[in-house]
C-alpha cells in the first residue's frame, strides 16, 4: 500500500490532489501537511518508525508554521532540507512556481531519489504519470530553467519603484519590510 504525504496549504488543492490520488490508488495511505513545520515532523515521525514516504508531494508557496505568511522561500528551504537529510526520498513538488528551484539546482541533480515538478497548470492525467514517475524513482526537471530567476518579491519591490515611483520608505511600509531590505 504505497504512503504519500501532501504538503500544502490550499484546502481546495489538498482535496484536489486527495480526490485525484484515492481514484488512481484506491488502497494508498495520504497524510496532509499544511505548513513545513507539520511536514518535517511527520515525515520524521515516519522515519523514526523506519519508513519512508512512498512519496512527498509538496507545494513551495507554504508557510513555515501555523498562522505564519506564505512563502516560497518556505517551500525551497523544505525541499533543500529533504533532498540533504533524506537522499532516499521520493518528492514531486506541484507548484506555480517550479522555475524558482533553480536556486537548488545543484541539491536537486544530486539527488538519489525520484525527483519530480508538476506546475499545477497541468492535466490531471500528466500529474498522474509525473506521480508513477516519481513512487517509481524516476525524475523530471526540465521546467527548472538555469537562466535568471528572480524572486516575486524583487519584481514588485522594482514595480512599486518604477511604475508607482515610489520611494524606498513606503515601498518598505507596504511590503512590511525594513527600508535597508527594500534598498538592498
Amino acid at each position: 500500500m504505497p504512503k504519500v504525504l501532501v504538503v500544502d496549504d490550499h484546502h481546495l488543492i489538498i482535496s484536489g490532489t486527495l480526490n485525484m490520488l484515492m481514484h488512481q490508488y484506491p488502497d494508498m495511505e495520504v497524510f496532509i501537511a499544511k505548513t513545513a513545520e507539520d511536514a518535517l515532523y511527520e515525515i520524521e515521525k515516519n522515519h523514526q518508525e523506519n519508513s519512508l514516504f512512498d512519496l512527498i508531494i509538496c507545494d513551495l508557496s507554504i508557510p513555515e508554521r501555523t498562522g505564519k505568511i506564505v512563502h516560497i522561500d518556505t517551500g525551497i528551504k523544505l525541499i533543500k532540507n529533504l533532498l540533504n537529510k533524506y537522499p532516499t526520498q521520493n518528492v514531486m513538488v506541484q507548484s506555480s512556481y517550479a522555475k524558482a528551484l533553480v536556486r537548488i539546482k545543484y541539491e536537486i541533480d544530486e539527488h538519489q531519489a525520484g525527483f519530480v515538478i508538476a506546475d499545477k497548470g497541468i492535466s490531471e492525467q500528466d500529474i498522474l504519470n509525473r506521480v508513477n514517475l516519481a513512487i517509481q524513482g524516476g525524475t523530471h526537471t526540465k521546467d527548472i530553467k538555469t537562466g535568471l530567476e528572480l524572486k516575486p518579491e524583487w519584481l514588485e519591490v522594482l514595480s512599486l519603484a518604477f511604475d508607482e515611483r515610489l520611494q524606498d520608505k513606503v515601498i518598505a511600509e507596504k511590503m512590511h519590510l525594513h527600508e535597508r531590505t527594500v534598498r538592498a
